[in-house]
């Protein structure tokens, strides 16, 4: 595998937050919140649940997939929206992309 990479989220995009960045439970807050350099973000509980599907080896396709059975909704309404979502991450730098040698 190759480094991550800044990307435009679509449906075959890997995401993974990048090594600077992790995703924590806070305690004293009692909030999840990713955790970057002088940044501190507080998604919301979808956003944690997407997140933590983020691992670089499921497309966003495959993890659109498991949400519309677990939600029981519309595959094509949760992809649109975990689209912008994570495009909306990747933009502030909290995402990125494992993307395979070529």
């Amino acid at each position: 595998m190759a480094g991550p990479r800044n990307i435009s989220v679509n449906e075959a995009s890997r995401p993974v937050l990048p090594r600077h960045a992790k995703l924590k439970y806070d305690d004293t807050r009692k909030v999840w919140v990713i955790l970057a350099p002088e940044r501190v973000l507080a998604p919301d509980e979808i956003a944690v649940e997407v997140l933590q599907l983020c691992d670089g080896q499921r497309s966003v396709g495959d993890l659109s997939d498991q949400l519309a059975v677990k939600y029981a909704a519309p595959r094509e309404a949760i992809l649109a929206d975990v689209i912008v979502m994570l495009q909306d991450l990747a933009d502030k730098g909290f995402l990125t992309e494992i993307r395979e040698k070529t």
